[in-house]
């Protein structure tokens, strides 16, 4: 018995210990040789508050592009490297944890004047320090999903930052977006003979039509609207227990910032519709969509890409992606962005 009560023991203390151990080991982003090569993974002060901020190059002398993550709330910083490499030799990659997301979660921190409009200067400033530690003068600006709405305030505010605006999953009015998401979901449902999530969904249509919700994301994704070609819930799960840009004090850091940024954001960008607020972009404009993506729904982006002004303007489509074009078809993405590059 007391054999026993002793395993018992040393298991738990070798529990304890791997947790602890989790919770403080050490971050970083493995090392890109080369002379001019750059490979950063730090923490900096943006408009009083740590951002967490990822750059990666062969050549820091290549052109700059900054992605701005979606979510809200989801940093991609857990999991990017796996498919950015094409990217990295062509360009100088920066991710980084928006205000309150992941390893820019800070637990003291009162996040209660957290807006987007605050997110959109945090943007400008960090493309101020980059442009300036990096030696150049304008970056590329990606936004993702959500990131979309920050970046395309972002572009408008201040255009001269800026070569060129690219929307990836880009947010659109959403009433339209989520009801595409709805009807596509329930389609998708009654063709796989699912009839239960047919009806649960349909049940859901009169609170989605109001805007007091959105289109189960466990259904879009389900019924294929969300990834194709990638598990992008795998991505996370895989990035958070082997990648090294996260120990597991970051996991509780993201988990927490997505709770609060989906909250307060979520909510904003419902009552604040892109589509009216912004009608002109003096920059090149790009809108790269994946051709099954309904969590941000491609027929509302096409409606308003066709109505957006701007100096230059494509919509790029992607035949065989969802949400995640530039992960799902990473060889075609990185040939696509390395060839307006060179325009």
């Amino acid at each position: 018995m007391k054999t026993k009560y002793k395993k018992i023991k040393i298991t738990v203390f070798i529990m304890v210990l791997l947790l602890s151990v989790g919770l403080v080991f050490p971050t970083w982003t493995p090392r890109i040789e080369g002379h001019h090569s750059i490979s950063l993974l730090k923490q900096i002060e943006i408009n009083g508050t740590g951002h967490e901020v990822m750059i990666r190059g062969v050549d820091r002398r290549n052109p700059i592009v900054i992605f701005v993550h979606g979510g809200p709330g989801c940093s991609e910083i857990p999991y990017v490297c796996k498919y950015q490499e094409l990217l990295e030799d062509h360009f100088t990659i920066v991710h980084y944890d928006q205000r309150g997301s992941g390893k820019s979660y800070h637990f003291l921190e009162d996040y209660s004047d957290l807006s987007a409009d605050l997110l959109v200067e945090d943007l400008l400033a960090l493309t101020d320090d980059v442009t300036k530690e990096l030696g150049q003068e304008k970056v590329f600006l990606i936004g993702h999903s959500f990131g979309t709405y920050i970046g395309m305030k972002a572009a408008e505010k201040a255009p001269d930052k800026f070569m060129a605006y690219v929307g990836i999953g880009q947010v659109a009015d959403m009433g339209k977006s989520e009801l595409d998401s709805l009807n596509y979901s329930i389609a998708q449902a009654k063709l796989a003979g699912n009839v239960k999530d047919a009806e649960r969904l349909e049940k859901l249509r009169a609170p989605i039509e109001n805007g007091e919700r959105l289109t189960p994301r466990n259904m879009v994704r389900k019924y294929g609207g969300a990834a194709r070609l990638i598990d992008d819930n795998m991505d996370y799960y895989q990035g958070f227990l082997f990648n090294p840009e996260y120990n597991l004090l970051d996991v509780i850091r993201y988990i927490k910032g997505v709770s609060l940024s989906q909250d307060i954001l979520l909510k904003e960008v419902s009552q604040n519709n892109i589509t009216r607020i912004i009608k002109k972009l003096d920059l090149p404009v790009y809108f790269v969509m994946g051709q099954y993506d309904y969590m941000t729904s491609v027929h509302a982006a096409k409606e308003y890409f066709d109505v957006l002004e701007a100096p230059k303007k494509e919509f790029v489509m992607f035949e065989k992606s969802a949400h995640y074009p530039q992960f799902e078809e990473k060889e075609r993405f990185a040939e696509w962005l390395r060839s307006i590059a060179e325009e």
